[in-house]
């Protein structure tokens, strides 16, 4: 018997240092009254009287997590859309190259122009560089995946933010025809392929 009624002392103590901590993280105070209120929870509830309600005080604290955190996955999002966004701009930039070097019959700078232009397709595909792509992985270690439940019907690869595995294909398979095509671009073979890549990457952010 006084093992449980030790138990029951002991768990609304856990309960309180879990809240306030929380209250710490995101810089909220948690006022002392609301805490003795909390603690108070088990003698009423052993004299048989309804339990109270939690304060209105922690409540807010936790409604303050929450936002943070589901903050952090909208500010994830747009962070990987502006990765997409530069490396879409150097993919236009090199295509413009390239078709500025083919119209001069400038074969080495449309040849570097096209390869160029491949590997930026090529980033579209990944979100981003081997180093965002390490960030990535990070986080995955870490159990957190930005669209657990695409991953889990197949519609992402495991901790993608934004581009599909479909618009990931289509990105690969634009870079593989672009990478292909660099030694004797044709502006409208370039002009083409392109098209699609600005077709899936407008897809995509909108």
């Amino acid at each position: 018997m006084r093992a449980q009624v030790r138990s029951r002392s002991v768990a609304p103590i856990i309960v309180i240092a879990g809240l306030v901590i929380a209250g710490l993280m995101v810089g909220a105070v948690v006022p002392v009254g609301a805490i003795l209120d909390l603690a108070a929870t088990p003698a009423a509830a052993q004299t048989g009287s309804p339990a109270p309600a939690t304060p209105a005080e922690l409540v807010a604290t936790y409604g303050t997590l929450a936002e943070v955190i589901l903050g952090a996955k909208k500010t994830e999002a747009n962070l990987v859309r502006s990765i997409l966004a530069a490396a879409h701009a150097r993919a236009q930039a090199e295509l413009a190259r390239a078709e500025k070097a083919t119209k001069a019959d400038d074969a080495k700078g449309a040849q570097a122009a096209v390869e160029n232009l491949a590997a930026d397709v090529a980033q579209l595909a990944t979100e981003g560089d081997n180093a965002v792509a390490a960030v990535r992985k990070q986080l995955l270690e870490g159990g957190h995946h930005h669209n657990a439940a695409g991953e889990a019907k197949g519609i992402y690869d495991e901790g993608f933010v934004i581009v599909t595995r479909a618009a990931k294909q289509a990105f690969l398979d634009s870079s593989r025809a672009l990478g292909q095509m660099a030694r004797a671009p044709k502006a409208e073979a370039l002009e083409a392929e392109w098209t699609k890549v600005q077709a899936t990457y407008s897809g995509l952010m909108k």
